[in-house]
């Protein structure tokens, strides 16, 4: 199980309390606006803004927040921005491969916010392709852990829609599958009566660069600067944090 995974995780959580709580639930704002524009206002019969709106209910966003943003995607109510998707490709530190998800209104801010960021923390951008043959877009739901739910009861569970792993991330396991089967994944939690934390579709790496602690410490770095641009919604990248150099960290 990687140390990544373990980061990311905690980095999730310690986000809805830190000073950058805002630009979180705006980012979490403008997914469901998005979801809601694409696939309709109506989250039962739309997925993805579905689950959109749990995650950021999970997150403490308000409701109001919620259902405004609901509204300006679905052309409900006015305001609503024409955000397009845009993917950038580059290398951290260590030769780290880096995908930057952006959802944005303005292409020029996005990129020169991107490169800015990149080439600042010791970064690279790349061609396109370059690096994204490095990820699979997977469906992951994060389960907290709770009395009665272990590895092998989720299995029990999910069997049916074929997961590809469960991995035990502390306090927590991560449900990994066919990005097409995660709705089915966190249908069948819902009705085993099994809470979830999030369901997404991530772009998981194939393989990854394992990191001592100054290479840990730089490409968080990085991910923290890339993070900070309004326009980036999410930054995937192959690097494992082991254990120790974990504990290092957290120590810092």
């Amino acid at each position: 199980m990687s140390g990544h995974s373990k980061w990311a995780t905690t980095k999730h959580k310690k986000a809805v309390i830190d000073a950058k709580r805002g630009k979180l639930f705006a980012k979490m704002i403008k997914n469901i606006e998005v979801a809601a524009r694409t696939g309709g206002p109506d989250p039962a019969g739309n997925p993805t803004l579905y689950d959109a709106i749990q995650k950021a209910k999970k997150s403490s966003v308000p409701i109001d927040n919620i259902n405004r943003a609901v509204k300006r995607g679905g052309g409900l109510e006015a305001g609503g921005a024409d955000y397009q998707t845009i993917m950038y490709e580059g290398y951290g530190p260590n030769g780290v491969a880096v995908l930057i998800e952006c959802l944005t209104d303005n292409r020029n801010r996005a990129a020169s916010d991107v490169r800015v960021a990149m080439t600042r923390n010791g970064g690279s951008m790349a061609d396109p392709g370059s690096v994204s043959y490095l990820f699979t877009r997977k469906g992951v739901v994060i389960v907290p852990k709770a009395d009665g739910v272990d590895e092998d009861k989720l299995f029990e569970i999910v069997l049916d829609q074929d997961p590809e792993e469960i991995n035990d991330l502390g306090d927590s396991f991560e449900i990994v599958s066919e990005a097409s089967k995660m709705v089915d994944v966190r249908t069948a939690l819902v009705d085993a009566g099994v809470d979830y934390d999030s369901a997404e579709a991530n772009f998981l790496p194939s393989m990854q660069v394992e990191l001592d602690v100054d290479g840990a410490r730089k490409i968080l770095k990085l991910i923290d600067a890339l993070e900070d641009s309004d326009d980036v919604q999410n930054v995937f990248a192959n690097f494992d944090i082991p254990d120790e150099v974990g504990a290092q960290l957290d120590a810092e």
